[in-house]
């Protein structure tokens, strides 16, 4: 049986989400990508999902989440190979299994399956559906990506009991107390929680039982990721919540709306540090002028801080 010690302990970290630069032609731009990863490696980020929501997965062409892929392993590789890298996958199950299949051939220690978007998911079905993709990969770790608050702990205790590769979860239901009733459904030891929510959220959850938290956030500045997680191991949620603070009106700003501006925020923030183009695909939408302005206003209070 393969031993998922080392990706159990890179989900109990912050959990980085790259985003995907586009060039002027709306290309993705594998330069500036493979230099987001390697300024996120040299920070000291340990754990990288290529192909998640802040990545615009589902505005992805699937060779661009191939090439997503090969880009972040050959960074990891580059960089001394020291970090886990977590691979977003789903769509439908067959392309999910694909991708799963990809992503081991490629080097990837773990997937990351998104949430189904199908309209129409019972819990019987969930489980079928990631245990479709686990089953395909067995010597990779997956972690469900769970967003809806309808799937009981059970269902994931099911899944896990069929399939040991199974080893984490990125929560994301916006409710501490219902994530804490559904880890001890689910077998609060079994699995990695990983608070889905990023930074906003981590404080609660890591009281309920979290290790470790998701992040577009560390994109911009993973000084201060860090910082919060550094905070939560010692169990000093004063300091947490100190760190909770300076970032709370960036976070706001890309929850809005549905978290319409998710992605845009995020992407405003690295073009005022020069570091990618604000370009983003449909749905989402670059932000008007005078947002831009704000966002460059937090990021110089970080930098000054």
């Amino acid at each position: 049986m393969t031993d998922f010690s080392p990706q159990r302990a890179a989900l109990a970290d912050v959990v980085a989400i790259p985003v995907t630069p586009f060039d002027e032609r709306d290309r993705l731009d594998a330069d500036t990508y493979r230099a987001l990863v390697r300024r996120l490696l040299d920070a000291g980020i340990r754990t990288v999902t290529p192909n998640g929501n802040t990545s615009e997965f589902y505005s992805l062409t699937p060779e661009e989440r191939r090439l997503e892929v090969e880009l972040t392993m050959a960074e990891v590789r580059e960089a001394g190979g020291g970090a886990e890298v977590v691979v977003g996958v789903g769509h439908d199950p067959a392309t999910a299994v694909a991708a799963a299949e990809q992503a081991r051939d490629a080097g990837a220690g773990m997937v990351m399956v998104h949430q189904p978007v199908n309209p129409y998911v019972s819990q019987a079905g969930w489980v079928d559906y990631h245990r479709a993709v686990a089953e395909a990969v067995p010597e990779v770790g997956v972690v469900p990506y769970l967003r809806n608050p309808l799937i009981d702990g059970s269902a994931l205790a099911r899944l896990g009991e069929a399939c040991p590769n199974v080893i984490g979860v990125k929560y994301a239901v916006p409710d501490a107390a219902r994530f804490a009733a559904f880890a001890r459904d689910a077998g609060p030891e079994r699995f990695v929680w990983v608070a889905g929510l990023a930074e906003l959220y981590a404080p609660a959850y890591f009281a309920c039982g979290a290790t470790g938290f998701t992040s577009g956030l560390v994109n911009v500045a993973p000084r201060i990721s860090l910082e919060m997680l550094r905070a939560l191991r010692a169990g000093d949620f004063g300091a947490a919540m100190r760190v909770w603070e300076s970032i709370r009106v960036f976070e706001d700003l890309r929850a809005a709306q549905q978290s319409a501006n998710n992605v845009s925020v995020v992407k405003e923030a690295l073009a005022h540090l020069g570091l990618c183009r604000r370009d983003v695909r449909p749905p989402s939408r670059t932000l008007p002028e005078e947002q831009r302005a704000e966002i460059a206003g937090i990021v110089k209070g970080w930098e000054a801080a």
